[in-house]
């Protein structure tokens, strides 16, 4: 059993009400998380020293990736555009947290980019049509060469992290966020599963609740005020 959770953006109450909710009805489920785990919200910080603390995995989102390169490697055409991007509230967290910026650099440097499970593949943002040229093969993303090739397009609009077109009907279900719904989609001709409902609008933060092949929960929490005002 797995919960997998969509976008947070420094949503650290929302998150925190969240997680309580999954190990309240599935205390025996794997907790992973599609990134995006600053910006927008008021407390990126205390987002990823909560997500390290109960040991959810995240896959590094385009946010997670700005946030990194902009002080790891200023000119990484990832980290340029991070000031345009939502980051003032991650700089506020961190002027309140100076002594985590370090180690959640590193956090973010060492997440994974997808997590391949037996049934699902997680990414932020998914595995673009653009890449169907290289699917000749239909084991293909369980190469080394598949690695190389998403590593290598990482700052391209059809990447990993900033995808937003139809994705690939792979044998296993994709679970993705980073595009923007209100409440969890499930798109039938990519056999893929949206889960990002918006919780930086106001909306609200969402897990799924994978047993096996099957979707059994959508399990939500409104987005707390205080993360946002």
């Amino acid at each position: 059993m797995i919960a997998v959770i969509g976008d947070i953006h420094g949503c650290f109450y929302t998150l925190k009400k969240l997680v309580t909710k999954i190990k309240k009805e599935y205390p025996n489920s794997d907790i992973y998380s599609l990134g995006d785990l600053v910006d927008r919200g008021n407390f990126s910080a205390e987002v990823i020293e909560f997500v390290k603390d109960e040991g959810i995995v995240f896959t590094a989102g385009n946010h997670d990736l700005m946030f990194y390169y902009f002080f790891t490697d200023p000119p990484n055409p990832i980290g340029v555009p991070w000031i345009y991007n939502g980051n003032e509230n991650t700089i506020r967290s961190y002027e309140k947290n100076p002594a985590l910026l370090d180690s959640h650099l590193d956090i973010i440097g060492n997440a994974p980019l997808y997590i391949n499970l037996d049934y699902h593949f997680i990414s932020h943002a998914g595995i673009s049509e653009m890449y169907l040229s290289h699917f000749k093969d239909s084991e293909f993303f369980l190469s080394d060469s598949f690695d190389l090739l998403i590593r290598a397009t990482l700052a391209e609009p059809y990447s990993i992290i900033w995808n937003r077109a139809e994705l690939i009907k792979l044998e296993k279900t994709q679970i993705v966020g980073h595009t923007r719904f209100e409440d969890v989609i499930f798109n039938k001709r990519s056999n893929s599963i949206y889960i990002d409902t918006s919780i930086d609008t106001g909306n609200k933060l969402t897990a799924v609740i994978i047993d096996g092949e099957e979707l059994v929960n959508i399990i939500s929490v409104p987005t707390v005020a205080k993360d946002l005002e």
